[in-house]
Formats: C-alpha cells, sequence, structure tokens
C-alpha cells in the first residue's frame, strides 16, 4: 500500500530485516487520529462503492470512486482549521482531476505515458515545497494519475471517472470536516511559547544576580524542545503565507536568542554589574518575551516594542557619551554588546510573532541588509504566487531535497508505467503502486521495503485467499468483508509496521475487485507478481539515483551554509570597517542555503533506515551555520565605519580571515569528498584582542570584535560532528 503522506513507518535496513521481524511489535499502536481516519474510510469507501456499482451500476465510476476515497481518506493529511481542511480538499480534487485527465488521455501509447509521467511526477512531488498540506496530498495526487495511466481505457471514460473522483473528493472532505479530532493547542506554538517564558526568566535572574546553572539547563532543554517540535516532520510545518513564514522566522530567532542569552549569562552570570541603561534594556526585553508568551499560546497581550526600541536608542546614545579609550570602556562596551544583541533579537522575534498571529502586517524592508530579520512582505494573491514563485526557483538544484526526490520519483513512476504496459501484466497500475509504495530516498531503505512490500502482501494474499475460498461466490459475505478490511487498511499508516499495512490493503484489494469481477484467490496472486516488479523498478532507481539518499545532499547543504555563511561575514566586516562601498550582497545566498539545509535535514532525520551520526551532531552543525548566518546578519546592520582607524582595521580584518578560512576548510570537509583520507580540521586561536580595545577611536570596534570572537569560541564544537560527517561519506553507500 502506498506509504501515507504523513505518519510513515520507517523501515530497517534490509540486512537487518529477518532480526527485526522477529523483535518488532506487530500489533498495532493506538492513535485517536488514525482510529477517526479508519472509521471515516470504513464509511465512505463501502458506502461510495456501494452507491456507484449497485446503484448506478457504473463499473469506472465504482472503481474511480473506491480508489478516491482511498487517496482522499487515507493518502492524504491535511492539518490546520477546518477552514485549512477544506481548502486543502478542495485543491486536492483539482489537481486530482486534472491528474486524471491527463492519466487518461496517455494510456493509449506505452511512450506517450512514461515520457508524460516525468514531468508530471515530478511537478507533484516538487510542489511540496509550497507548504506542509501540499506536501501531505501528494502520494493521493499522484494516485489520481498513476491509476487511469497505467490502465486500459478511453477517453470517453473520462466522464465517469471523473464522476467517481468528485464523489469520493465531496463525499470524503464532508467526513473530514465532521470527524476530525477537536483542534487542540499548537504544540509548536506551545513550544515556542515555553522557551520565550524560559527565556524571561533566565533575564530576571540574572538582572537580579541570582541565576544557576540548573536555570540554564532548563533553558537549552526548553530550545531542544522547539527545535525537536519544529523538526518532527520531513517537511517544515508552516507554509508560504506571511503568518506561516513569521512562525517559522520566530523559532529561528527564539533559538539564535536562547544562544545569545547563555553566552551572556555563562560570561557574566551577574548582571548587577551593568548600567541602569543596559539594565533598562535588558528589562523591556524580558517583558516582550512574556507578552510574546502569552501571544503564542493564544492569549491576549501587546508587547511593547516601542518601550524596546526607545530602551535600545538610550543604549546607544549612553555607550556614546563614553570615550573609547577611557577607564572601563572596554567592559562597559561588553556589557552593551550583549545588551544591545539580546534586546534586537528580541524586537525581531516580537515583529515576528505579531506578524504570524495576524495582529501585524509584515514589516517593509528599509534596506536589503535588513531582510535576514524580518519576514518579507506579502500581502494578496499575488504576493503569494510570487513568494511559491521564488520558492520554486530556490530550490531548483540539486542541493534541494525537494528537487532530488521529485526527479527520483518522476524516474521510478515513469519506468514503472513503462514496465506495466511492456510486461502486458494484467493489472499494470499494481505495478505503478508498488514502486511508489516503496520508493523511498536511498537504496537500502528502498530494498528494505520491498521486502516488506513483498512479505506484506504475501500474507495479504494468504489471508484474502482464505477469505475467499471460504466465502465462495457468495457476494453478500463479500460486502460485509469490505468494511472490515477497509478499517484495518486505514489504520494500519502510522500505527503499525510496513508489511501489516500491505497485508491489509492487499485483502481489500482481493475483496473489492472480486466483488467487481469474481475470480477468487487469483486476484492476490496477480498483485504479488505486479508489486514485485514495481518493487524492483523503484530499487533498481535507487541505486542509479543518488543511492545514499539525503544523506549526501545535506553534507552539500552544510557546506552551501557554512561557504555562503563566510562570504557573508566577509562582506559583513568589510561594509562595517569602511572598507566595502556597497552593502552586503550575500545574504540572499545564505538565506537560501539555510533554507535548502533545514528542508534536508529534516527530510533525512525522517528517512526510512539506519543512521550513522547523531542527531545531535547534526543540530550542532546547524546551529553553527545559523549562528555564522546571523552574525553576518548583525555585522552587517551596524553603523558604517564603525572600527576607527587602519590598526583596529587590520587586526580585525585578520580575524575575519582567520574565520572565514576555517570555514571553507569546515566546508570543504563537509562537501563532497575529493580525497579517500579525511582532512584534519581542529579550532583556530585568535590573537589578544587588546589592540582592538585600546587603539579603537570607535565607539562600535569592541562590538565587533565581540562578533567575531563569540563565534571563534564555538568553533570547537563542530569539529568532532564534521569529522563524522567526512567519515560517512567516505563510506560506500551499501554498507
Amino acid at each position: 500500500m502506498p506509504t501515507a503522506a504523513r505518519g510513515l513507518t520507517i523501515p530497517w535496513p534490509s540486512g537487518a530485516w529477518i532480526a527485526t521481524a522477529q523483535r518488532e511489535n506487530w500489533l498495532p499502536k493506538w492513535s485517536t487520529p488514525a482510529a477517526l481516519r479508519a472509521v471515516r474510510a470504513t464509511i465512505v469507501l463501502p458506502g461510495l462503492f456501494a452507491l456507484t456499482f449497485e446503484g448506478i451500476g457504473n463499473l469506472q465510476m465504482a472503481l474511480f470512486a473506491a480508489f478516491g476515497s482511498f487517496a482522499t481518506l487515507v493518502l492524504s493529511s491535511f492539518s490546520g482549521s477546518r477552514l485549512d481542511k477544506l481548502r486543502a480538499h478542495l485543491a486536492l480534487a483539482i489537481a486530482g482531476s486534472v491528474l486524471l485527465t491527463i492519466g487518461t488521455a496517455v494510456n493509449s501509447s506505452t511512450a506517450l505515458a512514461a515520457s508524460v509521467t516525468v514531468p508530471v511526477a515530478f511537478a507533484v512531488f516538487f510542489a511540496g515545497v509550497a507548504g506542509p498540506n501540499a506536501a501531505g496530498g501528494v502520494t493521493g495526487a499522484l494516485l489520481a494519475y498513476v491509476l487511469p495511466a497505467a490502465s486500459p481505457g478511453a477517453i470517453s471514460m473520462l466522464p465517469d471517472r471523473l464522476a467517481g473522483w468528485w464523489l469520493a473528493s465531496a463525499v470524503g472532505t464532508v467526513a473530514v470536516l465532521a470527524l476530525s479530532p477537536p483542534a487542540g493547542g499548537d504544540a509548536l506554538r506551545a513550544a515556542a511559547s515555553k522557551l520565550a517564558t524560559a527565556l524571561a526568566e533566565q533575564l530576571d535572574v540574572a538582572l537580579r544576580g541570582a541565576a544557576l546553572e540548573g536555570e540554564l539547563e532548563a533553558l537549552l532543554a526548553a530550545k531542544q524542545e522547539l527545535i525537536a517540535r519544529f523538526t518532527a516532520t520531513p517537511y517544515r510545518p508552516t507554509g508560504l503565507a506571511a503568518p506561516d513564514e513569521a512562525l517559522a522566522k520566530c523559532v529561528e530567532l527564539l533559538e539564535w536568542c536562547t544562544a545569545l542569552v547563555a553566552d551572556t549569562v555563562r560570561e557574566r552570570s551577574d548582571l548587577r554589574e551593568g548600567s541602569r541603561v543596559q539594565r533598562e534594556l535588558l528589562q523591556a526585553a524580558g517583558a516582550t518575551l512574556r507578552n510574546v508568551a502569552v501571544l503564542l499560546v493564544g492569549g491576549r497581550s501587546d508587547p511593547d516594542l516601542d518601550r524596546l526600541r526607545r530602551s535600545r536608542a538610550r543604549s546607544h546614545a549612553a555607550l556614546g557619551q563614553l570615550a573609547p579609550d577611557g577607564v572601563g570602556f572596554r567592559e562597559a562596551a561588553r556589557i552593551s554588546y550583549h545588551a544591545h544583541m539580546i534586546a534586537a533579537a528580541v524586537l525581531a522575534i516580537g515583529e515576528s510573532v505579531l506578524v504570524a498571529c495576524r495582529l501585524s502586517d509584515p514589516p517593509q524592508q528599509a534596506a536589503p541588509r535588513r531582510r535576514r530579520w524580518h519576514v518579507r512582505p506579502a500581502t494578496g494573491a499575488g504576493s503569494r504566487i510570487s513568494r511559491i514563485a521564488a520558492t520554486a526557483l530556490r530550490d531548483a538544484s540539486t542541493r534541494s531535497v525537494w528537487f532530488v526526490n521529485g526527479v527520483r520519483g518522476a524516474v521510478a513512476l515513469a519506468a514503472a508505467v513503462a514496465v506495466a504496459d511492456l510486461s502486458s501484466v494484467q493489472h499494470g497500475f499494481w505495478v505503478v503502486l508498488g514502486a511508489l509504495s516503496v520508493l523511498r530516498t536511498n537504496a537500502a531503505s528502498t530494498g528494505s521495503s520491498a521486502l516488506r512490500a513483498l512479505a506484506g502482501t504475501a500474507v495479504g494474499f494468504v489471508i484474502g485467499g482464505a477469505l475467499l475460498l471460504a466465502i465462495g461466490s457468495d457476494s453478500t459475505a463479500l460486502w460485509v468483508a469490505l468494511p472490515i478490511a477497509v478499517l484495518v487498511a486505514a489504520y494500519a499508516p502510522g500505527t503499525a509496521p510496513f508489511a501489516v499495512g500491505q497485508a491489509a490493503f492487499t485483502v481489500t484489494i482481493a475483496v473489492l475487485f472480486n466483488l467487481l469481477v469474481p475470480v477468487g484467490w487469483k486476484v492476490g496472486v496477480l498483485r504479488i507478481e505486479d508489486v514485485a516488479l514495481g518493487c524492483g523498478v523503484s530499487l533498481v532507481v535507487g541505486i542509479l539515483f543518488w543511492p545514499r539518499g539525503l544523506g549526501s545532499v545535506v553534507g552539500d547543504d552544510l557546506a552551501d551554509a557554512f561557504r555562503s555563511g563566510a562570504s557573508y561575514l566577509r562582506e559583513a566586516v568589510d561594509w562595517a570597517c569602511g572598507r566595502r562601498a556597497s552593502a552586503p550582497r550575500a545574504a540572499s545566498a545564505a538565506s537560501v542555503a539555510a533554507l535548502r539545509l533545514d528542508d534536508a535535514l529534516r527530510a533525512f532525520i525522517t528517512e526510512q533506515g539506519t543512521k550513522h551520526i547523531e542527531k545531535q551532531q547534526l543540530w550542532r552543525l546547524v546551529g553553527g551555520s545559523m549562528r555564522l548566518r546571523l552574525t553576518a546578519d548583525a555585522v552587517a546592520r551596524l553603523p558604517r565605519d564603525a572600527t576607527g582607524g587602519d590598526p583596529v582595521r587590520d587586526a580585525l580584518g585578520q580575524r575575519t580571515s582567520t574565520l572565514t578560512a576555517w570555514y571553507a576548510r569546515l566546508a570543504e570537509l563537509l562537501g563532497k569528498p575529493r580525497q579517500q583520507a579525511v582532512p584534519a580540521l581542529a579550532a583556530p586561536s585568535f590573537g589578544p584582542a587588546d589592540l582592538v580595545g585600546s587603539s579603537s577611536d570607535s565607539h562600535y570596534a569592541i562590538w565587533l570584535c565581540e562578533h567575531l570572537d563569540h563565534l571563534g569560541e564555538h568553533l570547537g564544537e563542530l569539529v568532532q560532528p564534521a569529522l563524522r560527517v567526512a567519515e560517512i561519506r567516505r563510506t560506500p553507500w551499501w554498507r
């Protein structure tokens, strides 16, 4: 059975499958959403099938009503409010109609069907980049295409097929809206609210001079909870609408703010020594975080962002009144640096949350260098279309998980369509469904899924065959067995092992087809043969196209993130030092690399198969790339020519060169292996920062030096994870 777009079951590598089967819990887990999904399918699918086959007497309408119900109610999964689900189901119905029409039009020619399948399947797979609900409907939409494309039929059948599809879409949508679990609190927003509260509390205790290590650990635990929640799905849980983008930006900024607060507390846990102005700034930041936390969980609050802006302005003014070469200036500048950076992050969080909660429009950019701290402006349908187009352009690269999966899936399905037609199997669409069922992002996982699919199909054949032999030609018994089989098949995805779902789906199909054309247990044998062909096609394609799966894409995207971030840092420092005439232009490339990395990493984490690296190690690398990018953005927003004379510029330039050269070596280590041996890598060392503090006539030179030094302090954390990635990339994919 094609795996549902959400709730994927993760199989083990094929070499360990037998041992795993002996210890795996074959009983399904209880899940209220899965139970409601099963109830909906049990009511709708047999009911529509009976209406169209027995009542109307139209075989084509009955066939597409049955499979349309399965696509709508089992293979597709949409989230959000009832209005969001209604829109998603309407989009699936329209897309399915277009795909069904194309599939019916091309099935008369093997060459035409196979060649058309490539762009059509790629477009459907790639459309998942538009958001979580678009990704959740990919498998259901593909079923609307592969069923007619790989089945015999004439264009004259199209009206009946469309009627069956739309009947299933309409009734299925009503069932989803009527039988959905009650809307609970948004887990992602709740986790974000918890972290915002923890940040505010950490600032409060530090301002009182009572910060404890346990409180810092609790703060970091809240951050990990938020990141785990944000990355729990194979695609971003937020779409392309402005509020969705703002929420995603808020998650990133909260993580960044956590790093800033943690660094501040580790350096000086007692902030009572700060000036009154800096303490007021941090108090305003804490108050804003508390208001943000209330908004994120649906409460009423009004973050006083104007107060925070006024406090930042007073902080700037207070620093400007001190002499750069005076006693205590360096320490005052450092405290001011920490307060300013935390406040800047909190201000951006507040702006993002107001947009995410639909209380404010996205702020307009006054200058390109501010774009990373704000959500892109987006209003109206035209802006939404432009955002989708920009996203598609961003992911039109082999660095994109959406592109890689689209190419693999399109080639596999096109090959399956050709094999199904050329082999003259009786039910060719089972070959394509078999390929779709087991197609994974790496060859090892595809092979594992193939074994499970065949085993599950064989078990389903035995059960279904025994059932059919016991029932014989009694159609009444078949009608009784159909809803039971549908109930099990609809409940299995995400709650039971993959093979169990395959077995249940095979029994369902055996009963369904024996109601259409009584052929007994032989339909099970045919399904085993067809699924075996489809599994073989997917396995071959998996070996030919990116056999390592998303692991290689993650490595390439990590390398790009560090490479583009280092370039952005270099430009930003040159701009702040007055050595660059134009504002930094690398921000856009760094943002694109970060978004691709996010998509690749979350898909890799949920990718089926054994991982050879700990998730925590990957997050260290991702966090390092984010720290680099956001530091570069903060530097780019410093006042122009912020460093004073040439000696200080030279010292800062040397620090920057050391950092960017190290990041270049890190990117080389993470990227495509160009040599078998793993290159050595160690954290760099910097010279003393005294020159910046004692010789500068600039109020902001120390801020810039602090930015660079804080980057350097965390480089050692990246060495071991990077070496592990390099080792994995130099190991053959089949091992």
